[in-house]
């Protein structure tokens, strides 16, 4: 399938330096094999190893790789829409979102533009469809993606099978409408409050395979995730749906 060619990847990097070999390795080779394609490091406080001077240097050697040090970022929303901006600014069409540390796999990429250039305006990743899984994450974790899915589906009337995953792709008029709207999630609710917005655009679900140990999520998070979730509810209960 000939695949549109100006499309590009945005990654907040944080605390990577282990794993940066291999996360850069893995994205090279998709790149190559698919003979396009730009890849945007988010950097901020957050990081405290190397990652920063390892994702310059590759940048330095290799133009398919750009590197954006973002220290007014206050959270990892900001880090997505930081690169999302990059990328719209510098006229990709589509535009992928994904993870770093080998979380999401980047032998993935390949489904997301085939999905995004058959007529979807979103791809998102799912680990709970068939071909879709969730590994070495704790049973609680996994308890919290899964249940947090349902009782998203229930309050907001979504209907997909994973509403937490964080690896997506959107057309670039779609990007546009994400970055005109102010996003009330400060934290994991982000990706939810994402699909919630555009349910009613034309997506399709890829089944993805998140790999990595995931972090304890904070009470912090906890409650932001819920105040925006009754935002919506309400919003919805009362006959005031929003939606992009």
């Amino acid at each position: 399938m000939i695949y549109d060619t100006n499309w590009a990847v945005i990654i907040p990097m944080a605390n990577e330096e282990a794993d940066f070999a291999i996360v850069a390795n893995e994205l090279k080779d998709v790149l190559t094999r698919i003979g396009s394609g730009t890849i945007y490091f988010i950097i901020d406080n957050v990081s405290k190893d190397n990652t920063l001077g390892l994702c310059k240097a590759l940048s330095a050697i290799d133009n398919r790789f750009k590197t954006i040090w973002a220290p007014e970022n206050r959270n990892v929303v900001d880090a997505y829409i930081r690169g999302y901006r990059e990328a719209y600014n510098n006229g990709h069409s589509i535009i992928i979102e994904m993870d770093g540390g080998m979380s999401h796999d980047p032998k993935a990429l390949p489904m997301f533009l085939r999905v995004l250039n058959e007529g979807n305006e979103c791809a998102f990743g799912s680990r709970f469809i068939n071909g879709g899984s969730m590994a070495d994450s704790p049973f609680s974790r996994r308890m919290l993606s899964k249940s947090g899915t349902i009782l998203s589906n229930v309050l907001l009337g979504t209907t997909m099978y994973d509403m937490t995953s964080g690896y997506q792709g959107f057309h670039r008029n779609i990007v546009g409408l994400l970055l005109s709207y102010p996003l009330l999630s400060k934290a994991h609710f982000y990706q939810t409050e994402v699909r919630y917005l555009l349910r009613k655009k034309r997506f399709a679900e890829i089944p993805i395979h998140y790999q990595s140990p995931s972090p304890n999520v904070s009470q912090k998070a906890i409650k932001n995730s819920f105040s925006v979730l009754g935002h919506y509810f309400f919003k919805r209960l009362f006959s005031k749906a929003v939606s992009l």
